[in-house]
């Protein structure tokens, strides 16, 4: 069964690298959720020790034209997962009025130097909703079963 993807927005590219401009900007499968990027840095290869991270060129500086949405930049699973290599920050946000180079900083979490190459798929790129909050000052919060109870307060089970 073939899903019809029906949530879309448009979002302006500007090419600033030949690996983003001819590799493109696409999803790997129909229901990919996330656009691959790419490594587009001038050497052939970069290499990152272990606890060491690297900010990455991704080639691309974008424009979203959909009023509430912005880019959140995820790991790769596989680099991940197999390689240790994370973005560094957890998520990377892509503000919609950003209209700069992205970069995708990477973390080697493993206990071995991992190796980069020009052109490799480095992480994905994912355009999401978010909200602005309406900040209200208080003085006391409602209170709940769970209070302040913080990490680990539910217990393991």
């Amino acid at each position: 069964m073939t899903t019809s993807i029906t949530n879309s927005i448009e979002v302006k590219v500007k090419f600033l690298s030949d690996i983003a401009s001819e590799s493109g900007m696409d999803y790997s499968t129909p229901n990919s959720a996330g656009i691959d990027l790419r490594a587009c840095m001038d050497p052939e290869f970069i290499e990152i020790k272990p606890g060491e991270r690297f900010a990455f060129p991704a080639g691309i500086a974008i424009e979203i034209m959909a009023q509430g949405i912005a880019g959140f930049i995820y790991s790769r699973s596989g680099l991940g997962t197999k390689d240790g290599l994370t973005v560094s920050q957890g998520v990377g946000v892509i503000d919609p009025d950003y209209r700069g180079e992205i970069k995708v900083s990477l973390l080697n979490t493993s206990d071995s130097v991992r190796r980069i190459e020009r052109g490799q798929r480095i992480a994905q790129l994912v355009f999401m909703p978010y909200y602005h909050a309406t900040i209200i000052p208080c003085k006391e919060l409602s209170s709940t079963e769970r209070g302040a109870g913080g990490f680990g307060h539910t217990g393991k089970k």
